[in-house]
């Protein structure tokens, strides 16, 4: 794939590329070193910044190199994230034209022990028509809206 990184309207750094991708073609492997998950939350504990992957088994993650880690965070992705034998692919889910960022949704986990302000921290900026705000998943459940009294029967509104 002839892929390229320069600036982006998400956020600083994106992935984009130079020549048309069909619909189902692994994009780029995202590649780096393989760390456990309690070394990264050690080593990245104060960092702002964090390129890591889950590889599915919930104890390691790969500490992101390459031109993979530069593919942000879409709501409405042309790709999506794909485990295969402990191996992470970005696989396109449309056809890409020439010139369009590389997108997938990183669906971060929700926790128990995020902090009150986690959909913040995690805000998302992909301008996507249904942009749910957030790079968590699943979605922030919205409170209910409030019932209203049933109407009486001749009664006027």
């Amino acid at each position: 794939m002839s892929l390229i990184i320069r600036s982006s309207a998400i956020h600083a750094a994106g992935c984009y590329t130079m020549a048309p991708i069909r619909k189902g073609a692994r994009v780029v492997e995202y590649t780096g070193p393989r760390i456990s998950k309690d070394d990264a939350d050690v080593k990245y504990e104060h960092s702002p910044t964090t390129y890591l992957f889950g590889v599915g088994d919930g104890t390691t993650v790969i500490d992101g190199h390459g031109t993979a880690m530069f593919i942000n965070h879409s709501c409405d992705p042309n790709c999506e994230s794909l485990i295969d034998d402990g191996r992470v692919f970005i696989e396109a889910v449309r056809t890409i034209r020439p010139g369009e960022e590389i997108t997938y949704d990183y669906q971060i986990g929700r926790d128990r022990a995020d902090p009150p302000n986690v959909d913040e921290i995690f805000a998302c900026r992909c301008g996507a028509q249904r942009c749910r705000g957030s790079m968590l998943w699943p979605p922030r459940r919205r409170a209910p809206a409030p019932r209203r009294a049933p109407r009486r029967a001749g009664e006027n509104t």
